[in-house]
């Protein structure tokens, strides 16, 4: 269970041990640059640049999650003797990582954000889409707002604490992690919990609740820019729950009328920007039986354009939000004993579910820019512009091999369209475990197709099986698509398609593996294995 536990607590001891045992040791053993990045896709193409005068290396291992890696002390010790770091970031790292580089980069080493800064470099970006076909609200936590004016940067993180919660039963908000690990963040029984998220950035939980009635949740925010500074209070707001019961009859906190929410995609919300609380949701757009939802709550305040309401979505003021947990969102409590805060095995609660299987912190904007070779090319250049500013007696040799990568992605771009192109429209559905993927799809006119993913809190019910099969069936896809390094997750997905008589293929979204060690070989092998399992009618 979570006791207010700080996500910058690791970074932290880093420190010390990065401090006390690498002074004034910057730089290569070998005297090549020494660069770290975050993960291997990166390390790659930092040294497809640099050639032999850069020694570049990735701090995620190989095979490994970046969405989910926790840095060591020996981490921070090789960030400590860098020459430059490269992060992706857009929150696709977690932030101890990121807290890990920043707190133990050379001050006059470069720190580069590649998918923020490479826009200036021709890179595009898209929203994360989320739309898995629940039939239920599909429910999260989310911090908005960039928090400049508060001092935030991208190591702050927002303190969320339930100061209040009252209903018939138990209300406990939790997250089942990557191997079925339940962890708390509010639970009606004991208040002191609470959880950090960084800024801009959101997460999926489970909402469970033991019996039926109203509920109210008070949520509050604290921006902690570290440091030893105080907590800067933000704002708080109570949101109420309709568990069970008609939900436009249930008054909302504010004793207005209520703004029902019932589908689609929505965050419980602090804004670093304005200090308030709301709902942000997409579910205005589903249909017009719902009420209308107020403006953001920014609308009314000038000068603050960082947290208006992006098309399709909807802040609506936590005092007017009645949030639907239906009937039909009952499932039983597992037998096994890390889920005993829910109650007796075997009993019946009411649960939104998390959905997502592992913890899944990010932000609005999709961070897996370089499934776009175009944004490959634009890292490449930001990563030539920064070695020659680090060695500059070596600008020709980074400027010559620029340009020959630059060629041979250009082939990687041609090749990747010209084999997606083959596939029959009707056949480019692209199912996976993993949203990694919107940029390929965005650039070489696949689509990524939602569909229902099994509550990971226990095994599967029947009828979430039969919806995963019904969703495969009524798209006709030819074969769904897992990652090398996340076949765990994959399982349900996995043993549906084999009923079905799709076929199980592989692709690869942020890491590489023994057989594609390269982002070149990486992005050949995905087009080959969505032409090769898509493309042919049997």
């Amino acid at each position: 269970m979570r006791r207010g536990r700080r996500l910058g607590g690791a970074a932290v001891a880093f420190v010390v041990l990065a401090a006390g045992g690498c002074a004034d040791s910057s730089g290569s053993a070998s005297g090549k640059v020494n660069v770290v990045s975050t993960t291997e896709i990166l390390a790659d193409l930092v040294q497809r640049v640099g050639g032999e005068r850069v020694e570049a290396s990735s701090l995620v291992p190989a095979g490994g999650d970046p969405h989910s890696y926790e840095p060591t002390p020996k981490d921070a010790k090789r960030v400590a003797k860098s020459d430059v770091t490269f992060t992706n970031h857009l929150l696709l790292e977690p932030q101890s990582l990121i807290k890990t580089i920043d707190a133990n980069a050379p001050k006059d080493a470069p720190n580069v954000s590649l998918a923020e800064a490479a826009e200036s470099y021709g890179a595009h970006v898209i929203p994360l889409v989320e739309d898995i076909g629940l039939d239920v609200l599909w429910l999260g936590l989310r911090v908005r707002g960039s928090g400049k004016a508060r001092g935030a940067t991208r190591t702050s993180s927002v303190r969320l604490t339930a100061t209040k919660i009252d209903g018939p039963g138990k209300l406990i908000a939790y997250l089942t992690e990557s191997l079925g690990q339940p962890d708390r963040y509010f639970d009606s029984t004991n208040l002191a919990d609470s959880t950090m998220l960084p800024p801009a950035a959101h997460t999926h939980l489970n909402w469970a609740f033991t019996k039926p009635g109203v509920y109210h949740l008070t949520l509050e925010g604290k921006l902690d820019n570290g440091g030893g500074k105080p907590l800067q209070p933000l704002g708080q707001g109570t949101f109420t729950f309709a568990v069970g019961v008609e939900p436009h009859q249930v008054p909302p906190a504010d004793g207005g009328k209520p703004t029902v929410l019932d589908a689609g995609h929505t965050d419980l919300t602090v804004d670093l920007d304005t200090g308030q609380v709301y709902a942000y949701s997409d579910t205005q757009r589903a249909g017009q039986s719902r009420q209308s939802a107020a403006p953001h709550p920014s609308e009314s305040q000038p000068g603050v354009p960082a947290t208006s309401a992006t098309p399709g979505q909807t802040a609506v003021p936590a005092g007017r939000v009645v949030i639907d947990v239906p009937g039909k969102a009952l499932e039983t409590v597992p037998d096994d004993p890390r889920f005993s805060f829910l109650g007796q095995p075997g009993t019946q609660i009411h649960q939104l579910p998390q959905a997502v299987l592992g913890k899944h912190v990010h932000g609005e904007i999709d961070p897996h820019l370089w499934e776009d070779v175009a944004n490959a090319k634009a890292y490449v250049q930001l990563i030539r512009d920064t070695l020659i500013n680090v060695d500059p007696d070596g600008q020709q040799v980074y400027q010559d091999n620029t340009k020959v990568y630059l060629r041979e992605l250009d082939e990687l771009d041609g090749y990747v369209r010209a084999q997606l192109a083959k596939i029959p429209v009707d056949r480019r559905q692209l199912i996976t475990t993993h949203d990694a993927f919107g940029y390929l799809a965005s650039a070489y006119g696949m689509k990524v197709a939602g569909f229902v993913v099994p509550n990971p809190a226990q095994e599967p019910s029947v009828d979430q099986v039969r919806k995963l099969s019904e969703t495969i069936q009524n798209l006709k896809v030819p074969a769904v698509f897992t990652e090398p390094n996340l076949a765990q997750r994959a399982s349900v997905l996995t043993q549906v398609a084999h009923d079905r008589g799709v076929r199980v293929c592989s692709i690869y979204g942020d890491s590489f593996d023994d057989h594609a060690r390269s982002y070149v070989a990486m992005m050949r092998h995905n087009a080959d294995e969505l032409l090769l399992c898509l493309g042919e009618k049997k």
